[in-house]
């Protein structure tokens, strides 16, 4: 699909303004955003891709920038910025808007399960275990108000 110049720079506008976004809440509760017990509250714009596809890149390069403030290292970095352009993909793919925000949930607790056990040395159960609690927290508890919310103002994406 081609775009032209104005869709173009639409697109990577929105994604630049998600990215900032997603950035700047994780780092402003950066004491709930990092660690083995986090609800990161960021994570609900991850609801985003379900209405528009510049959410994808845009929530990706928002965890990577995110993530480099977080004092993990490399591996949260790369892994979980990967898990979120991952989740961000498969939410634009899902019909169900009760279902959108499984997958964050879902590779979170995984991807960033292991790289806390391996990084901070903690037993891959806790770590996948309290990342997902967090993520239910933020990708239900937040997340899915947000969408119920958007959808009903669904006019603001076209």
């Amino acid at each position: 699909m081609q775009l032209n110049k104005s869709k173009r720079f639409n697109y990577w506008t929105r994604a630049a303004m998600i990215g900032a976004l997603y950035a700047t809440i994780t780092v402003i509760f950066a004491p709930i955003s990092y660690g083995m017990v986090q609800v990161r509250i960021s994570e609900m714009l991850l609801v985003l891709p379900y209405f528009m596809p510049a959410a994808i890149p845009g929530l990706f390069v928002g965890t990577l920038i995110a993530n480099m403030f977080g004092g993990l290292g490399i591996l949260d970095i790369v892994f979980g910025s990967l898990a979120t352009l991952l989740s961000a993909y498969l939410v634009s793919k899902i019909g169900n808007k009760y279902l959108v925000p499984l997958p964050p949930v879902i590779i979170n607790a995984i991807v960033v399960g292991l790289v806390l056990h391996y990084v901070l040395g903690l037993p891959l159960y806790l770590t996948a275990m309290w990342v997902g609690i967090g993520q239910v927290i933020a990708c239900y508890g937040l997340g899915l108000p947000l969408l119920l919310l958007l959808e009903r103002h669904r006019h603001i994406f076209e």
